[in-house]
């Protein structure tokens, strides 16, 4: 069952159930991936960063307190971030022969290209999605898929799927508002 941030945040706190913490590496890990692979880094290191912010998050998120007024994905970012400076200080202490240069020629830290705020809610509805898809019988998720994202005629929609046109309308709206309840504090933050 998909969950909103906020019961999410609260179910890490009060039982760490690996369900919990397995839906939030669902659906967080692939934008800590985009994030990472912006900074440079190699498949490699974006994937030991990345296994790094979540060592952080398992340390931190079960005192964190989620305030739907502050933007969870800037602390994120910063967690993030701040993992990736650790990373590049202990690159410069032990600097490597041909990384010595790459580490002078990186960005800085304020100069990081992160998503945008469109760009982050499109990501993070596309990833929902995708984790929500099993909620619905397949003809109900197809059938809004079809009139909602692939603007086809609700009657065109229906044919295809042997439904009424009022079953395309009411598979959007099933759909839709499944996907507001659960992405409520996920996109306000």
């Amino acid at each position: 069952m998909f969950t909103t941030l906020p019961s999410l945040m609260e179910r890490i706190k009060t039982d760490p159930t690996r369900q919990a913490w397995q839906q939030f590496i669902d659906l967080y890990t692939p934008l800590f991936f985009t994030w990472a692979r912006r900074l440079g880094l190699s498949e490699h290191d974006t994937a030991d960063l990345v296994q790094d912010v979540f060592a952080t998050l398992v340390e931190k998120l079960p005192t964190f307190h989620y305030d739907p007024r502050q933007s969870f994905r800037a602390w994120l970012k910063t967690v993030l971030v701040n993992r990736w400076r650790d990373w590049c200080r202990r690159r410069a202490l032990n600097p490597a022969p041909a990384g010595a240069a790459a580490l002078a020629q990186a960005p800085a830290p304020d100069a990081v290209p992160f998503f945008e705020e469109e760009e982050y809610r499109q990501a993070l509805v596309r990833r929902a999605l995708a984790l929500m898809q099993a909620e619905f019988q397949p003809a109900v998720w197809r059938a809004c898929w079809e009139f909602v994202v692939c603007d086809r005629p609700a009657s065109e929609v229906a044919a295809e799927l042997g439904i009424s046109v009022n079953s395309v309308y009411l598979a959007k709206s099933r759909v839709l508002r499944y996907l507001r309840e659960h992405l409520h504090g996920l996109l306000d933050c």
